[in-house]
């Protein structure tokens, strides 16, 4: 009998400075984008956060509790590769989970875990994947 499983990575990076964060959910849902977000705030709480996201449902859902230090930005519809984390979801995938299988949910969880601190650990590499010159220049202009 074949089932599935699954557990989520959620994600977003600082693109002055190549800070990225991550938690590990068991959903992509309001209620654990909702989590994310206040885990971000509370990790940053001297900071106005512009958190750009796509168009996934989760990251629309009305009553999720949005921080009063973070702001969501909308992409425009189907443009995913326009957001700078999905380029380190790639990098993940490359460098971490190219032709892997796990024997359980929990072994793929801990190797998941580990291939997110690596990024996290790694800010010169995630800013030289997600510090697009056109990014870089709207932000000089909006200070």
């Amino acid at each position: 009998m074949l089932t599935h499983q699954y557990v989520y990575a959620y994600g977003a990076v600082s693109l002055p400075d190549g800070h990225f964060d991550s938690l590990v959910l068991p959903h992509v849902n309001g209620d654990c984008m909702g989590l994310f977000l206040a885990e971000i705030a509370e990790r940053y709480p001297a900071d106005n956060i512009v958190m750009v996201l796509d168009g996934a449902g989760w990251h629309k859902n009305q009553s999720m509790p949005i921080p009063d230090n973070i702001r969501l930005l909308s992409l425009p519809p189907y443009s995913p590769e326009l957001n700078p984390v999905e380029h380190l979801w790639d990098e993940l995938r490359e460098k971490h989970f190219h032709n892997r299988a796990f024997d359980s949910l929990d072994a793929l969880e801990d190797h998941l875990v580990n291939g997110l601190l690596t990024l996290e650990r790694d800010l010169q590499r995630n800013q030289s994947i997600c510090n697009w010159a056109w990014i870089i220049d709207a932000l000089c202009i909006a200070n």
